[in-house]
């Protein structure tokens, strides 16, 4: 089974668990708060998708070199991915979190002109989802963590 040796490929999953793991006790030292839901989480610092691409883009360079088509297909989908986090997907949380504020107007508006008696339970909308895209130093340090969590990797295996 060749792609249980596949360094990159292990690099990028290593890079995207590492960073989500990290949300948590990232989280907690901004708001002394414990919330291990950001484990499974969009957003936030830092970028896993960030952390997984860049890993595996460093992953590519080690086995390939830098001056590999591979690598060069990597380094692209990478700068792709970090550019969509923080330009279409962070737009879509934004526009995301206004919805979620109409709603909430609307809803408390109808409330109070008609007296409408509370929703029961099943007729309750779910909110959309606000954390989608990241910031740009959520990004860098979600690029950051990847490339350095892949060469600590890198150079752990080689020497063991």
């Amino acid at each position: 089974m060749d792609i249980l040796l596949n360094f990159p490929l292990w690099a990028a999953l290593f890079g995207v668990v590492f960073a989500q793991f990290l949300k948590v006790p990232i989280y907690f030292i901004a708001t002394k708060q414990i919330n291990w839901s950001l484990f499974n989480a969009t957003g936030g610092m830092p970028s896993s998708h960030s952390a997984a691409t860049t890993s595996l883009a460093t992953g590519v360079a080690l086995e390939t070199g830098l001056d590999s088509p591979i690598f060069a297909v990597a380094a692209m989908f990478s700068i792709i991915v970090m550019f969509d986090s923080t330009g279409v997907r962070r737009q879509t949380g934004e526009q995301a979190i206004v919805l979620n504020q109409l709603v909430m107007n609307f809803n408390r508006f109808v409330s109070e002109a008609k007296n409408w008696q509370q929703k029961q339970e099943r007729e309750k909308i779910e909110e959309l989802k606000e954390l989608l895209g990241h910031k740009p130093i959520e990004v860098l340090v979600g690029g950051l963590l990847g490339i350095i969590s892949t060469l600590i990797l890198y150079y752990a295996f080689q020497v063991a």
